[in-house]
């Protein structure tokens, strides 16, 4: 009797805390909690990502607190059926499933591998898989690569509540003060007593456009040696410009040449035209020729009226039509009395250009330009080569630039040239203007023959090095410019008395300065290095009979470890293949799971695949084998549905009367 107390238990269930965690109250309230956060998550993941529904649900603390409760009062209630007879045998193997089942997801989350690998066609085997979460990544003095998580959907570190990441091996200390989702970067050179490379500074501008652009250039930088306004390019390098002459001959060879190529037909032919038009400047117009050649079409945007977006009119020979443009938008239309066909494909209210992209800065008719198609049968109209020698771009008025066509250079170009003395001089392609070279002075405007930008060279460094200043963008900001604009934090730096703060994009690594030598911080996405390297071997586009729409994609891989062993495998969509392949690997969860995740369809040599790791895999199948089994027993067998039909968790008083009772007898007799 000295294991048992006056209800026939073992001592140990009678214990508050045992009782507490295996009472039915705190099991549906647990369960009620999960299904309400299982809703949430699933919610979150709908209406925003699944790394929303992470950081909030499935991979916050309290979540996993949850989780470990759950399996607390599992176990618990188990145990206080002991000693446990056959009819418990339904509710044992039940919650030694749900048990299992958590065993297993809480090793997976711990111990699993689930990222991506972007592999090109041709190039070495990689072995750095990228996973959803963001890095900071700090390359100490001593050596070490050390990581930190810096996911910041909510609670953003700032200035008075920074996050804290520690002391350096230069004895530094490395915090996080401030987080944008939007960074802009701009090259601000740093000048030099020698070496490095010329640098200068300028600023385009527009009237017609109401638009101002400046940036520093790098003489024969690769990065930083070329300005690109989507229809114009300006180049930086060393040297000087070509002589008049010779670039007068270039050009007229050019012009010849392009001539000869270009022979005037009578002939009906598919054409096909995309032209812009700006209310501001009525008899300017920019124009591309798709197909066929040009249509000699005169598009002019009439200005907006009583909060209208106007009217496009067009000018074919002798007729006219006009067209409501938010009546039209997006429809094509037939332009009477012509064969031809018109399309209003896009309107902007306040035209700017961003990134070599057309844009609207706001939703305000300051400048209001449009984009129309024209596409007909007819004869191709009479039309000079520009003057950079593609004569299948024409305009109007051969003012503005030409749109160039998709994967195609600006025909319009500025090359500036740095001599050995600090000359500047140039060398200038136009439509308008043709060929011209000479020198630049500082501060003075320099007419591009770009529609009406003026370029003005303001600034000038003989010997520079590249250094880049980034600033956060405001929401508002952020929403006009380029969505490719990454994310970034500001650290702060602080030793001996000195603070030094910089921010570091999203994909970046920053040289800061410590007391002994550089250290280098990165911000990104989490890498992990895995046993083993992938390489891209082909890839195949099956596309749709008559058309090009692709039908599925399938990449061929070799995989190979550090031993030297290497094997082939190939993945496509809903068809993985597993590395090790052997069937106790498969069924184990050691083994790593390679499907297709996504493609370019503008390059066909690379594949990007996802790599799945999951060595609970096999406690979660058994687990939920183990449940089903339980579930059916307790419902379905007879003898194990005593339990069921009335037996409480814990004993009642009534209930711990007989069992006393029956207790004291089973003593007696055992004597």
């Amino acid at each position: 009797m000295r294991n048992l107390n006056s209800a026939g238990q073992p001592a140990w269930q009678s214990n508050p805390i045992f009782e507490f965690f295996a009472s039915l109250k705190l099991a549906v309230v647990l369960l009620a909690v999960l299904i309400v956060a299982a809703i949430a998550g699933t919610i979150y993941e709908s209406s925003f990502d699944a790394k929303v529904a992470r950081a909030y649900v499935y991979g916050a603390s309290w979540f996993n607190i949850w989780l470990v409760l759950l399996g607390a009062n599992l176990t618990v209630s188990a145990l206080s059926r002991w000693p446990w007879r056959k009819h418990h045998l339904a509710f044992l193997i039940t919650h030694l499933g749900i048990i299992t089942l958590l065993i297993g997801s809480l090793i997976g989350r711990i111990w699993g591998v689930e990222g991506t690998i972007t592999l090109f066609k041709g190039e070495q085997p990689i072995n750095r898989l990228l996973v959803d979460q963001r890095q900071l990544r700090v390359h100490d003095i001593d050596g070490i690569v050390k990581g930190f998580p810096v996911e910041f959907l909510h609670h953003p570190p700032s200035p008075q509540h920074p996050r804290g990441l520690g002391l350096l091996a230069s004895g530094a200390r490395l915090q996080i003060v401030d987080y944008a989702p939007a960074i802009e970067g701009k090259l601000n050179p740093n000048p030099l007593e020698d070496g490095g490379a010329p640098a200068l500074h300028f600023t385009i501008s527009t009237a017609m456009m109401n638009q101002h652009l400046e940036s520093w250039l790098l003489a024969d930088d690769s990065q930083h040696g070329n300005f690109s306004m989507g229809l114009a390019n300006i180049e930086f390098k060393r040297g000087t410009a070509p002589t008049s002459t010779s670039a007068s001959t270039a050009t007229s060879t050019r012009l010849g040449e392009a001539t000869a190529g270009q022979a005037i037909t009578n002939q009906e032919v598919e054409m096909e035209e995309s032209i812009f038009a700006f209310s501001r400047a009525p008899d300017e117009q920019i124009g591309r020729v798709a197909k066929g050649g040009s249509t000699g079409a005169k598009v002019r945007l009439l200005p907006p009226t009583s909060g209208n977006k106007g009217e496009v009119a067009i000018s074919l020979g002798e007729k006219e039509a006009r067209f409501d443009v938010a009546a039209n938008l997006g429809r094509e239309i037939g332009i009477d009395g012509t064969p031809f066909t018109l399309k209003i494909h896009d309107y902007w209210p306040d035209f700017r250009i961003e990134n070599g992209k057309p844009g609207s800065l706001s939703d305000q008719p300051n400048n209001p330009a449009v984009l129309v198609t024209i596409r007909g049968r007819g004869v191709p109209t009479a039309a000079l080569p520009d003057s950079h020698g593609i004569g299948k771009q024409t305009t109007a008025t051969g003012g503005p630039p030409a749109m160039p066509a998709p994967g195609e250079e600006a025909s319009n170009h500025l090359t500036l040239f740095s001599a050995d003395d600090g000359t500047i001089s140039y060398e200038l392609v136009s439509r308008k203007n043709g060929t011209s070279t000479g020198k630049i002075e500082t501060n003075k405007p320099l007419p591009t023959g770009w529609a009406d930008w003026q370029l003005i060279v303001d600034k000038t460094m003989p010997h520079a090095s590249a250094w880049m200043d980034f600033r956060p963008l405001k929401s508002d900001q952020a929403a006009t410019t380029s969505p490719d604009l990454p994310e970034g934090v500001r650290i702060r730096v602080q030793q001996n008395g000195q603070i030094l703060e910089q921010w570091v994009p999203a994909g970046w690594q920053i040289a800061v300065p410590t007391s002994s030598e550089a250290t280098m911080v990165a911000y990104g996405w989490k890498i992990i290095s895995l046993p083993i390297a992938l390489e891209l071997l082909d890839f195949e586009v099956k596309r749709n009979e008559g058309s090009d729409s692709p039908a599925g994609f399938k990449s061929t891989l070799r995989i190979s470890t550090a031993d030297g062993e290497t094997t082939t495998g190939a993945c496509w969509m809903n068809n993985p293949f597993s590395y090790p392949g052997e069937w106790w690997h498969t069924w184990t969860g050691l083994t790593y799971k390679i499907s297709q995740a996504s493609w370019n369809p503008e390059n066909l040599g690379q594949s990007t695949v996802q790599i799945l790791r999951d060595p609970g895999w096999l406690l979660k199948w058994i687990g939920s084998l183990l449940v089903v089994i339980g579930v059916f027993m307790m419902f379905y067998l007879q003898p194990y549905r005593k339990q069921t039909e009335g037996e409480p968790i814990m004993p009642s008083a009534r209930h711990q009367e007989k069992e006393t009772v029956r207790g004291e007898a089973v003593a007696e007799t055992t004597r």
